[in-house]
């Protein structure tokens, strides 16, 4: 099962105090390089692996598609639930375990992923219910992000640097965030690019995030963040 930290009230109540959590899609700095991966949503079936707070969810209502957001978290479903949009159903459910069916254009999973210690019996589930011509559009903690133990930038003369170590080591990585005990799994690149292709995926693109000028004038994002990736953005496809 994975790890539902979510539910755990102290660490909700902080994530729920993030501008992402406030404000949705428009606080999210790679939300304009995320939705550039999108095809045209109008009468799409869409699948949000990990729906969260169901902002991805609501916009893609908002341009015409009907979406099914799975999620583990019952603090994320009820606050989700709190906006009710016409077009979209939810559903409680551990990724790692969860029993996908029907037939999807577009299936979608931001920040969600990398919480994962078992992946591959989802992907390979996605693959079966996504469509021919589909695609499967992919959000995760960049792997020089996720790799390190001290998950932080340190000094190093008159520089910020990332202590990258441990990269071609996988699996967890305990962390605190807004609590002691986050576990979050780490995955090399070619791990994340060959367990979609093994599942029978095309890879159509691959996005290491960076600041943009827009973002920085607007305070979403800091010029540290050109020193690492910290999202890792992929669009494949079903043949």
């Amino acid at each position: 099962m994975a790890q539902n930290i979510y539910d755990t009230p102290e660490f909700f109540a902080g994530y729920s105090s993030l501008p992402r959590s406030r404000n949705g899609l428009a606080a999210m700095p790679e939300w304009p390089a995320l939705k550039a991966l999108l095809p045209p949503l109008d009468k799409l079936q869409v699948l949000d692996l990990g729906c969260g707070f169901g902002w991805f969810a609501r916009f893609a209502a908002s341009e015409g598609a009907s979406v099914l957001g799975i999620e583990i978290s019952s603090n994320m479903l009820a606050k989700a639930a709190s906006f009710p949009t016409e077009g979209i159903t939810y559903k409680q459910a551990d990724l790692e375990t969860v029993e996908l069916s029907g037939e999807f254009d577009l299936i979608v999973s931001v920040l969600a992923l990398h919480y994962l210690a078992s992946l591959d019996r989802l992907v390979k589930q996605a693959f079966a219910v996504l469509k021919s011509g589909g695609k499967f559009v992919v959000e995760v903690e960049h792997p020089i992000y996720t790799a390190p133990s001290h998950g932080d930038f340190i000094p190093f003369g008159d520089k910020s640097v990332w202590p990258l170590e441990g990269y071609a080591r996988e699996g967890p990585r305990t962390r605190s965030w807004f609590v002691d005990g986050v576990v979050k799994q780490h995955r090399t690149l070619e791990t994340y690019i060959t367990m979609f292709l093994d599942a029978g995926f095309v890879l159509e693109r691959i996005e290491e995030w960076k600041p943009t000028k827009e973002g920085l004038e607007a305070g979403s994002c800091d010029e540290i963040e050109f020193n690492r990736p910290m999202f890792l953005l992929f669009k494949f496809g079903k043949p």
